[in-house]
């Protein structure tokens, strides 16, 4: 697998103001080798994942695998989880995003097990949901029932899209950071998108940029315990602008992740995502840093 595309030094450079004669600079962005790659492959993975749609309607089981035990692993899963363990038994829930289900993690569930973690599991929700606040207290609900049934008292979450944000919220409003131990959003527009103002439904409402919900999230939030990753990208065509995908608040322990030429919806099966979940959860980044990744093909 090769990269893409080289990082850029600066992924704050996605947030700057927009400078005289941008859209022509944009257009020929969008022209390069990596965001034709990238494209392309957005393309196929959406029409795959239309054919594995109907497969995720099902609820998705928690199930520990019973192959993961302690000195038995392969060297690689090992090192990964050399300065802690125990994290590798940490439950994972995956959230997906909007007009979705897990089938979408289907890649990132066999991924995340494959390196060790032995348990890890989809949340759906209702396609019909109409508000984040509400969808966050039922995501809450179900993490208090993966803590019951696991016996651990703090769980990982790994939200797509619209699941990253219910988990935000959850976590930053709902008192989540009680057991939630790290937060990994995927292209969750963490300060909206204008493409919302393209479906005028109560719940697309929320994610325009300047909503009461994303006014909420704004707010003061001290004292969170919980770490936050939010990977974006510079080709996502959902959330736009793509700095949106960032998570800037002053009081969350932040770490922006810029991978580059990755569609939103490739997110959860790109290899360099996969790769950064993995090293995210086992305890391996630390909060408090931008960093660009190179993108590579999953």
């Amino acid at each position: 697998m090769h990269a893409l595309s080289d990082p850029e030094p600066d992924p704050a450079s996605h947030t700057g103001a927009v400078a005289p004669g941008a859209p022509r600079h944009l257009l020929r962005s969008l022209m390069t080798r990596a965001a034709l790659t990238g494209g392309i492959t957005e393309l196929a993975l959406v029409g795959a994942h239309v054919l594995m749609y109907p497969l995720g309607a099902r609820a998705d089981r928690l199930r520990p695998d019973p192959r993961c035990r302690p000195g038995e692993q392969p060297p690689a899963v090992r090192a990964l989880f050399a300065a802690d363990p125990l994290a590798a038994r940490v439950p994972v829930v995956l959230v997906h995003g909007l007009i979705d289900n897990h089938s979408v993690f289907a890649v990132m569930r066999r991924s995340l097990r494959r390196r060790g973690f032995t348990s890890v599991c989809s949340w759906n929700y209702s396609p019909l949901l109409a508000d984040v606040s509400r969808g966050a207290a039922d995501l809450g609900r179900h993490l208090q029932r993966i803590c019951e049934q696991t016996g651990y008292e703090r769980v990982h979450v790994v939200g797509h899209s619209l699941g990253g944000l219910l988990a935000r919220y959850h976590v930053q409003r709902q008192g989540g950071d009680q057991h939630v131990e790290s937060l990994v959003t995927l292209g969750t527009p963490h300060q909206g998108s204008v493409l919302a103002h393209l479906l005028p439904t109560p719940l697309v409402r929320q994610l325009r940029p300047g909503s009461a919900v994303l006014q909420e999230l704004a707010e003061p939030a001290p004292g969170l315990r919980t770490s936050m990753t939010a990977i974006y990208s510079d080709l996502d065509q959902v959330v736009v602008p793509t700095s949106a995908g960032r998570c800037d608040h002053p009081d969350l322990r932040a770490r922006n992740v810029l991978v580059r030429g990755v569609g939103h919806m490739s997110l959860p099966f790109h290899r360099t995502v996969l790769d950064e979940v993995a090293t995210t959860l086992a305890g391996r980044r630390q909060p408090h840093v931008d960093v660009p990744a190179a993108a590579a093909v999953a």
